[in-house]
């Protein structure tokens, strides 16, 4: 059993899910995988049980919703599904490659060797990472993290980053029964949450690729969530509602 998981949502990634886990089974670090597949109709969770069936028993792991729940919902599901275990190191990552698997091991260094307790996949802090994307789409995300970073004063460039590695005590202190966000303002909360309760973000720059196979997730009502949510997010922080969780260590 590895130290770290790789925590992959899915749904609907029949064409990338076999290629994201050889890759990242083929790493020098070794990394586990969870898959937490949202009841995907074209066949994405039959691929990873014969996965595992077959080659990975001891690496890859599976947990089936049904349904779309949301993004938010599938990574707390699988926070808990890794605090329930002994890994060190929580990793969220994309199914579709727009993140580099390669980059992982770089993500884990930042925090198990230069003691960062989270390390964010930034496409924005050197410039603007981002590969076949419409300007459209570029110039919003990069406007977005900074409109958050406006609201809030979180000093991250790339606060919607889906990329993100958390030591083991960040989610345990975080109430993850009070997150509120189910949508990609989960990531700007997750990340400023972090931060109100006193741990060290590093962002580590990545260059983000859009998918080349599949659908995207992205939809209007995505962005809607984050506009609006940032402002709530800062009115729970200066209403000293951003707490830790009770009865658990904090990095005090």
């Amino acid at each position: 059993m590895s130290d770290s998981l790789v925590i992959i949502p899915t749904y609907n990634e029949k064409e990338n899910i076999e290629n994201i886990i050889r890759t990242v089974f083929a790493l020098e670090k070794s990394f586990d995988i969870l898959i937490v597949d949202d009841g995907s109709p074209d066949g994405t969770a039959a691929i990873v049980h014969n996965l595992i069936n077959t080659e990975f028993t001891n690496r890859l792991f599976i947990e089936e919703r049904k349904g779309k729940l949301g993004l938010g919902t599938a990574y707390i599901h699988g926070f808990k599904w890794a605090l329930n275990r002994s890994y060190e190191y929580i990793i969220e990552m994309d199914a579709d490659f727009s993140h580099d698997p390669n980059d992982l091991p770089r993500l884990y260094s930042a925090c198990h060797d230069e003691g960062y307790d989270v390390s964010v996949g930034s496409r924005y802090v050197s410039g603007v990472n981002v590969v076949n994307w419409p300007m459209g789409r570029v110039l919003m995300s990069y406007f977005a993290s900074k409109y958050v970073q406006l609201i809030t004063s979180a000093n991250i460039k790339d606060t919607t980053a889906g990329f993100v590695c958390y030591r083991r005590k960040v989610l345990e202190t975080i109430n993850l029964d009070e997150v509120k966000f189910k949508g990609y303002a989960f990531q700007i909360e997750m990340k400023y949450t972090s931060l109100v309760l006193g741990f060290k973000i590093k962002e580590v720059s990545v260059i983000f690729v859009n998918r080349q196979l599949g659908t995207s997730k992205m939809n209007t009502s995505i962005f809607g969530e984050a506009f609006f949510g940032v402002i709530d997010l800062r009115l729970r922080k200066m209403r000293g509602n951003i707490k830790p969780k009770v009865n658990n260590e904090t990095n005090s």
